[in-house]
């Protein structure tokens, strides 16, 4: 385990693999990370390390920009790039292939994220937050620099009371449509449930499917 600028790493899997998943996490996240390593395993037959990287606030540390509270009174404050940086320190290998993941915020980041640099091989983005204000516009205007794209979305999670939050459906699958026409190997695959369920298990099969 180390410390970058106050985000916290911690290793999973063979930390000498030539295959290095990273994901953005909170202590949430942490919790499953056994569960999602091994379920990892259990779907592909690749050695692999998972840096699971923890972010101190969430709703600012996984914002590619600033925008007003959607749930809560917390307000998105815009500095995944400050977060990309520091992932960045970590892919310095160039012996290695570096895929990108997350769950919710940290898939939006993912997705955000590889439209920002060609390090990232593949995005693994499990439930991203698309629904998130002007990220639809960015994906329009934006060439996805990955190779291969997940995408997925639990079958609930259109059908919320939140306005915003229920742009998510028609937000994914045209950011799936996009992706297609880019040329972008990808996949759109619907979960059983809402927003809030088996987020390890469904960010396991969004890297397992990338490094195939």
């Amino acid at each position: 385990m180390g410390k970058i600028n106050g985000h916290g790493i911690t290793a999973y899997g063979n930390p000498d693999a030539s295959i290095v998943l990273i994901q953005a996490v909170d202590d949430h996240d942490l919790a499953g990370m056994e569960t999602e390593t091994a379920e990892i395993r259990k779907l592909t037959a690749a050695d692999f390390c998972l840096l699971a990287v923890r972010v101190q606030n969430w709703n600012n540390d996984l914002s590619p920009w600033a925008a007003p509270a959607v749930f809560g009174k917390e307000a998105f404050g815009g500095g995944a790039a400050d977060t990309l940086a520091e992932v960045l320190k970590h892919t310095a290998d160039k012996g290695k292939t570096y895929y990108l993941g997350g769950y919710s915020l940290a898939g939006l980041f993912a997705l955000w994220a590889a439209c920002q640099t060609d390090v990232f091989r593949g995005v693994a983005a499990a439930s991203p937050s698309v629904w998130f204000p002007g990220f639809a516009d960015y994906l329009r205007a934006h060439a996805m620099h990955a190779k291969t794209v997940y995408l997925s979305l639990g079958d609930r999670e259109e059908k919320t009371r939140n306005p915003v939050m229920a742009t998510v459906g028609d937000r994914i699958r045209e950011a799936h449509g996009l992706l297609k026409a880019q040329g972008i190997h990808t996949t759109l695959e619907w979960n059983p449930g809402n927003h809030f369920k088996d987020a390890d298990i469904r960010t396991a099969k969004a890297f397992a499917w990338v490094m195939k």
